[in-house]
């Protein structure tokens, strides 16, 4: 095997998708700050316990861990950046009303997290901390359509669920560990079949409730029929009230529902959000209210917010024009290269990039489209179109 072959599911990434990430990235950051969200940047690696306290085994499994050369300590790669960033809130901010923040930058995963997927993906991501109510969650998903928009993706699907609404019906049921993970699986695929031999001993009302959830998917009527089919519990009511009016509040994205859908089951403390456009593999956008994540830090402070990869995002935005440049001769050291140079630093200065024709080579590049050149008249170095 050559000695520059890169690992499975790791890429280099060349100039024009470079481009495009980076100009996304930006994008992406402007976007957030425009909500008044603060960027941070949290290390690479960490203390492995301080990098998994209270992520639980899935990001364990997930995380490429070494020791350090200096303290012998094992140190773990960061797999997903929300435990660092509420680690930030309730240890080094600690402010006592509600903190906007926003972080975009690489990730690691031991494994792809679905077919075809890097396991370097540029993580961007928004969280809200401090808040409570129901308008931490609608920011977040409007700032998260808002980010798409900014991108030039859509038409966008925004699916919903809520992570109370199993709870309360598993609630006092006994069932936990492995088999509780079991239950969630079936209803995220929707197993009708294995969801009823895992629950034949509970009681009948919970296991027709559950039976229902796997079929309650699909448009607006979705939580109509949960109103009828599923058992009249304050928190099933609260949770199917708070889900109709999110929807209500989001402009110019098409809105469904899965509540039986569990990914983040562990993660989510209630309604979770999945962004959807045509011509992608999977959602773009997962987030939701996590509000017990800075428990473990010792500051369980409401949170909600998302992330996304914007590699994967890159797979569908609209790819930007190339940037208009201009041509110019190498500055050499003739009579007129003070004057070239003079030329070429107030065309940058200016904001305008400038390619030199080194001698001899024509320049090679995909990234700008020279559609003007630079030329000598008449005792002046004037910009021309070509």
């Amino acid at each position: 095997m050559s000695a520059w072959v890169l690992p499975d599911h790791i890429a280099d990434v060349l100039p024009s998708e470079a481009r495009h990430i980076e100009e996304l990235r930006r994008e992406l950051l402007d976007t957030a700050r425009g909500y008044g969200y603060e960027l941070v940047m949290p290390p690479m690696l960490e203390h492995l316990e301080s990098l998994l306290t209270g992520t639980g085994e899935a990001l364990d499994l997930q995380t490429f861990k070494l020791v350090d050369q200096l303290s012998g300590r094992m140190l773990g790669l960061r797999a997903d950046t929300t435990p660092q960033v509420a680690r930030i809130d309730a240890h080094l901010l600690n402010r006592r009303g509600v903190a906007r923040l926003c972080y975009c930058g690489p990730v690691l995963h031991t494994r792809p997290d679905r077919p075809h997927a890097t396991r370097e993906p540029l993580q961007f991501g928004a969280e809200i901390y401090g808040h409570a109510g129901l308008e931490a969650d609608q920011e977040a998903m409007q700032l998260a359509l808002d980010c798409l928009r900014a991108s030039k993706v859509g038409p966008l699907t925004v699916d919903m669920g809520d992570v109370r609404i199993v709870r309360s019906l598993l609630a006092g049921s006994g069932i936990e560990g492995e088999r509780l993970a079991q239950v969630h699986a079936a209803l995220a695929t929707k197993d009708a079949s294995e969801l009823a031999g895992l629950t034949r001993d509970l009681p009948v009302a919970t296991r027709d409730a559950l039976r229902a959830l796997v079929g309650l998917y699909g448009d607006a009527k979705v939580l109509a029929e949960a109103a009828q089919a599923l058992p009249a519990a304050p928190a099933i009511r609260q949770s199917l009230e708070q889900l109709q009016r999110l929807a209500a509040q989001l402009d110019g994205a098409q809105v469904s529902y899965d509540l039986a859908d569990l990914r983040g089951y562990a993660y989510y403390s209630g309604v979770r959000f999945a962004v959807y456009t045509p011509g992608a593999s999977d959602a773009l956008v997962r987030g939701g209210r996590y509000d017990e994540v800075g428990a473990v830090f010792g500051r369980n402070r409401p949170a909600a917010g998302f992330s996304l990869d914007v590699r994967e995002l890159v797979g569908v935005a609209a790819k930007p024009p190339l940037k208009a440049a201009i041509r110019a001769p190498w500055h050499g050291t003739g009579p007129e290269a003070a004057g070239l140079r003079a030329a070429l630093a107030t065309l940058r200065r200016d904001g305008e990039t400038v390619v030199c024709v080194l001698p001899g080579h024509e320049s090679e590049v995909d990234e700008f489209h020279c559609d003007r050149e630079l030329v000598h008249v008449a005792g002046r170095w004037v910009v021309r179109a070509l």
